[in-house]
């Protein structure tokens, strides 16, 4: 018996793309928390067709990263501090662990992480920085030697970079971030698991909290503007 598939609309491949660049605009803050989206106005700054957009924007929707407007169409969904804090809780267990893990085996993490960091700060590019954070922990959680610490982490890592994009408009935080990579690292190189693994709580604990502050300022500033907005109303 001959097995009947359905045809594809478009290639997987360039609805991947559409995703990929969506989350980076996303996550870099181009497409702003509440900010309205429609499939139209993507496509035609993508130069690609309506399709790949439409299913690119369900897996967002999919995915947490846009919601149902009110009254209709699509809008970025809100940073939830309450969220990004239980999406560290869990973090922050998986990369103590794998930071514990690594340094026991003593694995000394390529220089060249930390130089595409520094690098990426001394730009100013957020995208950037994001990338070289993610390089850094997942070169982490496979020097741990437990694959099921990536596969974990993976759940969470696109709304932790959304989060990382957001915190890193504030330049005061960059610098620190790769100090605290560099010790936890050299920790781990040393063999010194209780070092290395207490560096790691410390680092998501201080970037749970500093997230969580930079969100409650946002969630302020946005009720601030709707409140002048409706006491303008002219009655």
């Amino acid at each position: 018996m001959t097995t009947k598939l359905l045809r594809l609309e478009s290639t997987p491949d360039l609805v991947e793309q559409v995703y990929r660049a969506l989350l980076d605009a996303i996550s870099d803050g181009s497409l702003a928390p509440g900010q309205r989206i429609t499939q139209e106005e993507l496509a035609e700054q993508l130069a690609v067709s309506r399709q790949p957009v439409m299913q690119a924007l369900r897996l967002l929707k999919k995915d947490g990263f846009v919601q149902d407007a009110p009254g209709r169409g699509l809008q970025v969904s809100l940073l939830e501090g309450s969220h990004i804090a239980q999406i560290y809780e869990v973090r922050g267990a998986l990369d103590t662990l794998a930071a514990r893990l690594a340094a026991q085996r003593k694995v000394q993490l390529d220089a060249g992480i930390f130089h595409q960091g520094r690098s990426a700060v001394s730009c100013g590019d957020i995208k950037a920085m994001i990338e070289a954070d993610l390089a850094f922990h997942g070169a982490l959680y496979r020097a741990s030697g437990n694959p099921l610490i990536e596969q974990s982490a993976a759940l969470h890592w696109h709304h932790i970079r959304r989060a990382m994009g957001r915190a890193l408009q504030v330049a005061s935080l960059r610098e620190s971030v790769w100090d605290e990579h560099k010790a936890i690292a050299d920790a781990v190189a040393a063999g010194l698991a209780d070092r290395a693994e207490r560096l790691m709580r410390q680092h998501c604990g201080k970037a749970s909290a500093y997230l969580a502050s930079v969100l409650k300022t946002a969630q302020a500033d946005v009720s601030g503007a709707s409140s002048v907005r409706n006491n303008s109303v002219v009655r």
